[in-house]
């Protein structure tokens, strides 16, 4: 079913309802964006709850459940929501029951009446059902939360206020803001004199429901099945006998409180299938002779597939599309999290190696040798760019591998011999260009590598002046397209851009710590010099930013974007954030100006891409600490994206015109925020000025 997105907020003032606007009153509270800037009463009519009618569908399954003779089964599936929480298989479980208190709405994946029966040949004969398990693995999206900006932007504000200590939530979920390059480092900007907690949790806002589709095929394939409860009993003490004690990675008295209360079925069925794989090889032949199976391994093997694809290519290739995939409820880190198992079946497969490394090898074909290199690197530049992104430790190390680069080739091999008419009906025209754009996208992850590893790793030394200078003559070095290169497709000119907007992140991330630092060799006479033209050209990098994402909306090219723009405009964001301690005024509505700018450019890609919601409340959060009376930044009405460089121009912020008073508790507040650890560390380059 295809679902519209709205752009409206269902609460809104009076006022805006009127004018048929977004209102910001759920993000703000009141009085709403809009009636500030009027300078009218904001007014909040209540609004009638409705009554839902809950309708129960019950969805009759009748399957063999194969080998597994004894075993629960599921009669009744209906799929009415109904309100039970999620829990998530993570090293951080609520216990049952456990609701988030300010949730809208959350759902058990499986509901139906609560028995106990065991199922033989299709036979009730006294065993609890695993109808009622709340925690089946599956998160699927609710379709009526995903279009609501509004709530998008509050997790981004939920986030930065939780990490500020202010949230009035009772946090569930475990966040880590993300070390060096995070992006709450828009919060460490701003204050001096505290150091944040980098661990801290927030509200859960996770919804799960289990289509009838899923559910039938989830039925089918046995997942929905458990073994009889005296082999689950058997199954459960094998493993806390054997496999705990040397891989203690469950919560014993969780799963042993679910197993004493009968309700070993709603334990989470993914987690549950898991410990029962790893306990097989320790039961006794009548438990695996119970459940119809021959072998100890025949019954791993069908636990095993229960979850499984079986081809690790196939793996890859869809652990690294999955990665596209972000969303507001609590899952903005799933790229981190689909990259790690693209890489990490990578190197099982050892793609992570070149094949023909000692003498060419003849089982590899040359189409395979291709396909494997753009599998690792682009797993490779992935890690890369989301360690950046969302300030994590990279995973590969290139020390341990010698796969070769890869060439415009290895990507164009795929079509060649395609039917022209194919190829021009579904290939971009400038496939050949896109190929060498990707060839220096890696190139550029290359040294974004080396960058993090010089200047950002937790246990790194400083540098000399001389590994300073040579990674930054490499990275001058970089053959990048011509940003006027003629006679491109759109979609290609858009990835020129996307190019440049790497190259000046990459410049940032290299130059911003040395505000505050300097190469351990470097002459005392010559620091400040030095550190000052840093600043200068992280400062330039990040203007830089902004003029190539004011070509993109100009050309009208921003609808090309993809799920990593917004957090390429994230470090210079940062950078303009930062330089608005200077203490010159001018200086200061620059830095606004242009950070308004990136604001603005958000508010578009946030329809689109969740995380760009999260990145804007971040920042929204960190203008209104440096300026309490900054209010025209959060869920603004629709811009039309072509006026986007026309109205900064000329726009007038809160920003201007902050007292003296204002501006000392700014250097308070922002000092706080800074700590060893904290991005771009630049703080005592300005408390010097």
């Amino acid at each position: 079913m295809t679902t519209t997105r709205s752009y409206r907020c269902a609460v809104a003032c009076q006022a805006c309802r009127q004018r048929k606007v977004r209102c910001s009153l759920a993000v703000t509270g009141k009085p709403c964006i809009g009636c500030t800037q009027d300078r009218a009463e904001c007014i909040v009519v209540p609004k009638q709850r409705k009554k839902i009618k809950k309708s129960r569908q019950p969805v009759i399954s009748h399957h063999d459940p194969g080998p597994m003779q004894d075993s629960y089964s599921i009669d009744h599936l209906p799929s009415d929501h109904v309100s039970n929480p999620v829990i998530e298989p993570s090293t951080f479980q609520n216990g049952p029951g456990e609701a988030d208190p300010i949730r809208r709405q959350t759902y058990s994946i499986l509901a139906g009446d609560s028995g106990e029966g065991e199922m033989r040949n299709g036979i009730d004969v006294g065993a609890p059902l695993l109808e009622k398990s709340q925690d089946i693995g599956i998160t699927p999206i609710c379709a009526a939360d995903e279009g609501d900006i509004e709530n998008e932007e509050r997790r981004g504000f939920e986030i930065a206020t939780a990490a500020l200590g202010q949230s009035r939530r009772n946090g569930q979920v475990p966040f880590y803001s993300g070390g060096q390059t995070g992006p709450t480092y828009a919060l460490d900007i701003c204050s001096p004199e505290k150091s944040l907690p980098r661990h801290f949790l927030i509200p859960s806002h996770s919804c799960s429901t289990l289509s009838d589709a899923d559910r039938s095929y989830l039925q089918a394939k046995g997942v929905l099945t458990l073994p009889s409860a005296k082999s689950c009993e058997s199954l459960l003490r094998a493993y806390l006998h054997h496999v705990h004690p040397i891989m203690p990675v469950i919560e014993v008295d969780r799963i042993l409180e679910y197993q004493h209360n009968g309700r070993l079925h709603e334990y989470n069925t993914l987690l549950l299938w898991s410990i029962f794989l790893a306990a097989v090889n320790f039961i006794s032949p009548e438990v695996y002779e119970q459940e119809g199976y021959k072998s100890r391994k025949e019954m791993k093997a069908t636990m095993y597939s229960r979850a499984k694809g079986m081809d690790k290519v196939v793996l890859i290739q869809s652990s690294l599309l999955m990665g596209f995939w972000i969303s507001k409820h609590d899952e903005y880190l799933q790229p981190w999290y689909w990259t790690g198992t693209a890489i990490n079946l990578c190197q099982m497969l050892g793609l992570h190696r070149n094949p023909d490394s000692s003498k060419p090898n003849c089982a590899v074909t040359d189409r395979q040798r291709c396909l494997w290199r753009r599998l690792w690197w682009t797993s490779f530049y992935r890690d890369r760019w989301l360690g950046m992104s969302f300030g994590r430790p990279l995973r590969i190390n290139l020390i341990d591998c010698d796969m070769p680069m890869p060439t415009a080739t290895d990507l164009l091999i795929d079509v060649v011999g395609l039917h022209e008419k194919t190829s021009h009906g579904f290939l971009p025209s400038d496939l050949s260009k896109l190929a060498s754009y990707w060839v220096t996208l890696i190139e550029l992850s290359k040294q974004l590598g080396a960058v993090i590893a010089m200047n950002y790793q937790s246990q790194r030394s400083k540098p000399t002046i001389q590994q300073f200078e040579h990674l930054e003559s490499e990275i001058l070095q970089c053959a990048l397209p011509s940003q006027y290169e003629s006679g491109l497709a759109n979609p290609a000119r858009f990835h020129l851009f996307h190019v440049h907007l790497h190259y000046q992140a990459l410049l940032i991330c290299l130059y911003r710590p040395y505000g505050s630092e300097t190469p351990i060799d470097l002459d005392t006479a010559e620091q400040d010099d030095w550190q000052h033209r840093m600043c200068l050209k992280a400062g330039d990098a990040a203007s830089k930013t902004n003029d190539i994402f004011h070509s993109l909306v100009e050309d009208g090219l921003l609808v090309f974007a993809g799920p990593m723009t917004p957090s390429l405009l994230v470090p210079a964001m940062q950078t303009h954030l930062l330089f608005y301690k200077s203490p010159d005024s001018l200086t200061k509505r620059l830095r606004l100006h242009k950070l308004e700018m990136c604001m603005l450019i958000m508010e578009e890609l946030q329809k689109i891409y969740n995380v760009a919601s999260i990145y804007r409340g971040i920042f929204f959060k960190a203008m209104q600490q440096i300026c309490p009376s900054y209010r025209t930044g959060m869920s603004s009405s629709d811009q039309a994206i072509i006026s986007v460089p026309t109205k900064l121009l000329g726009s007038v912020s809160a920003f201007a015109n902050i007292t003296e008073q204002e501006t000392d508790s700014l250097g308070e507040f922002m000092g706080s925020l800074l700590d060893e650890t904290s991005i771009f560390k630049f703080w005592e380059t300005w408390n010097s000025m």
